[in-house]
């Protein structure tokens, strides 16, 4: 495999190849794309932007949250990132009383910051190549215990932990693990430090952090003002604590300098982050299998969703209580229908299967390309088709009985009281996003859903005393008597109820009767051993045909470099959008009557107003707020940073375009754009709308 990946180095970009399809590990910079960067533009060495021994621009990028990326913007830890990427800790963070979700909220000074229990911010230290020793580990594992497959991985895992634990000394208070590329063919071992106390800073209201909503979520011409802030704290020797109020702002080894110079057509931008998953590795099998369970998950979310949202629009409580709930199931679910149409439209199956047909023949040329890689798309298909029909019970499970709000609470409050019996601000906690009427709605609507697209194999079993056949089980009758019974409801009734009353609850009957069901359909899919098995094989055989051309591993969270330009796009025939929109459109999209789409106040006065300040653009004197580039993005790239030549932050990436939804299997040059926020907008918000000097006071602006 080292050979392989060293002749495409060595070949790479001598072929004409374009800039913007990749998303690079950094350590491959230099190695792999140092002189195409400089020619598309760059005026950074591949050392500023990564480098081992020295700081450099990768110590300002953050892994925040778990899902999204952040960068540090100042020398005191403050950060920012997407609006949806903060969304569910503002959430949290927000009551009736103090709605910042809704309302907004800007802290004045570093007292007026509020911490948010649970939220973690983390920095890659360090990323090395293990693939030999890991590789070396499987070769004598696999001689010593030929015989015994089980034993050999006990000795690779514990070859593995003797890596990690050697690291663990070197970077004490740091986590460290191993992990696998390009199907397990190349190993990387990497440290992260991993920051506890994270204080909200500030972020617009959502009517501007979401605006638009889900009608132009994955949609250009884009004008979502998708920010938030939030400040990192540790304890006095600049290392990760727990929070606590003598904690101080981080010192961070780099922080982005910000540029207000705008951006032009053609402009170099460069992207750095952690993009999720992508699986551009997958046969025309895994992505037809993929695309089924992803209509299961649509039509399923379909049904909630749409209860949801009737529900939040007619009550601004239950609108906070479930905005995270709602948005976290409506991104996928618009993703997943763009994806199932550009699917149809670009021809993503006949392509794969037009690849594989040549890869067949390029292996057939050979005994020992036979040898090595002539089974592996058969075992692939053999592996897909006997987990498909498990695989999409559980895929129809998950989106609907596993989403029964109350049977969730019943099992959080048993682990709740294990210890004792909660008290009053516990049980307020537990229930705080919970609205019972809504719940109900969902529960006999998912419960006739399933019902109606499993097979009876795959029914749960008995409900309780008179609901023990699925089949004929009257669903509402069923629900209604389950929520008039169930002192589950509420925090009231559930604090009210004895230890007795609790284990005879009928939620009790419904949460065991999924829990075996739920055990059941996981029983009867296949291990993944045979797929992962093949899967590795014919990433080695793709990599090995596909020698001297550009080679980059799968999306998993770890840190990328993506880098291109600024560039309109034709979706279609006769239509050109150019690569940037102003806050005309917002103004343009206005609608007082539809929650998407209505525009606080205070920025119309402002637009009619011309009050820009030094954030307009000076072509046009108007204040833009989103670009295109042609960036190779995915989900976990929210909140990256859009640098330009120089390495200084001009916007925010936030989204991909609507015609290019499969680009996670498939990188679509003509059409694949990167929605970003411009930086100007973001701090022309913070200044002119919020009032938060005292936040642009402490940036580095160029």
């Amino acid at each position: 495999m080292k050979r392989i990946l060293t002749i495409t180095a060595a070949v790479l970009f001598t072929l004409g190849l374009r800039a913007d399809e990749g998303m690079w590990l950094l350590p491959l910079l230099e190695q792999m794309n140092g002189s195409a960067m400089g020619k598309a533009g760059l005026r950074l060495s591949p050392e500023e932007i990564y480098s081992i021994n020295n700081t450099s621009l990768k110590d300002a990028i953050v892994h925040f949250g778990g899902g999204c990326t952040g960068e540090v913007i100042s020398d005191q830890g403050l950060l920012v990132t997407n609006h949806h990427c903060g969304y569910s800790s503002i959430q949290r963070l927000s009551t009736p009383e103090h709605n910042y979700l809704m309302d907004g909220y800007w802290a004045l000074s570093l007292s007026d910051e509020i911490p948010a229990p649970g939220l973690t911010v983390t920095f890659m230290e360090y990323m090395a190549d293990v693939t030999d020793r890991i590789k070396e580990a499987e070769a004598k594992a696999a001689i010593r215990y030929k015989r015994s497959p089980e034993r050999a991985k006990k000795a690779v895992d514990k070859a593995r932990k003797a890596i990690i634990t050697e690291f663990t000394k070197l970077y004490p208070g740091c986590d460290v693990n191993i992990y696998p590329f390009f199907n397990e063919n190349v190993y990387y071992l990497i440290v992260n430090k991993v920051y506890r106390d994270i204080r909200f800073v500030g972020a617009p209201p959502a009517s501007l952090g979401k605006f638009g909503g889900e009608t132009d979520n994955w949609m250009w011409p884009r004008h979502t003002c998708d920010f938030s802030m939030f400040r990192i704290y540790a304890g006095a020797d600049n290392e990760p604590a727990d929070y606590s109020p003598a904690n101080v702002p981080l010192s961070p080894r780099r922080h982005l300098r910000i540029s207000t110079a705008g951006v032009r057509q053609n402009d170099f931008s460069m992207i750095m982050g952690y993009p999720g998953r992508t699986v551009r590795f997958q046969t025309a099998a895994q992505l037809k299998q993929m695309i089924r369970n992803n209509r299961i998950t649509i039509d399923a979310r379909t049904v909630r969703q749409n209860i949801m949202w009737d529900e939040m629009c007619a009550d601004p409580t239950v609108k906070l209580q479930y905005a995270n709930k709602y948005a976290s199931s409506s991104n996928a679910w618009k993703k997943y229908q763009g994806m199932e149409l550009a699917f149809s439209k670009l021809g993503i199956i006949s392509r794969e299967i037009a690849k594989e047909r040549k890869f067949t023949e390029w292996v057939s040329e050979t005994p020992e390309r036979t040898e090595a890689y002539g089974n592996a798309l058969a075992d692939i298909e053999a592996a897909v088709e006997a987990s498909a029909a498990p695989s999409e019970a559980n895929q129809l499970y998950r989106e609907t009985l596993r989403n029964i709000e109350i049977v969730g609470l019943a099992n959080r409050y048993a682990i709740l009281s294990k210890g004792s019996v909660p008290d009053s601000a516990a049980l307020a906690e537990l229930y705080k996003d919970y609205y019972a009427p809504l719940d109900r709605r969902v529960t006999a609507a998912l419960l006739k859903h399933y019902r109606k697209r499993a097979d009876q194999s795959a029914y749960p079993g008995s409900f309780g005393d008179g609901y023990e056949d699925f089949a004929t089980l009257d669903i509402d009758a069923y629900v209604d008597s389950l929520f008039e019974r169930s002192v589950f409801t509420s925090p009231e009734r559930l604090a009210a109820a004895s230890k007795a009353e609790i284990r005879r609850d009928p939620v009790q009957d419904l949460s065991l009767s999924l829990e075996e069901l739920s055990s059941r359909l996981i029983k009867a899919v296949p291990a993944r051993t045979d797929l992962d098995k093949a899967s590795k094989v014919f990433t080695a055989g793709l990599l090995e045909w596909e020698a001297g051309k550009p080679s980059y591993p799968d999306a998993n969270s770890t840190m990328r470099l993506t880098y291109g330009n600024v560039l309109p796009y034709s979706p279609a025939d006769g239509i050109l959008y150019r690569h940037y929109t102003t806050l005309n459109g917002v103004m343009q999209k206005e609608d007082p009557n539809n929650p998407e789409f209505i525009v606080p106040a205070p920025l119309k006065d402002l637009y009619k107003a011309r009050d820009f300040g030094r954030w307009a653009d000076p072509s046009d004197g108007m204040l833009h707020t989103c670009f295109l580039t042609n960036n190779d993005i995915t989900g976990g790239n929210s909140g990256s940073p859009v640098l330009n030549a120089d390495g200084a932050l001009i916007g925010l990436a936030f989204d991909g375009n609507w015609e290019s939804m499969s680009s996670d299997v498939m990188f679509e040059p003509d059409l694949q754009r990167c929605i970003c926020m411009d930086i100007r907008y973001v701090l022309f918000i913070v200044d002119k709308f919020g009032g938060a000097q005292n936040i642009i006071d402490e940036l580095d602006i160029i």
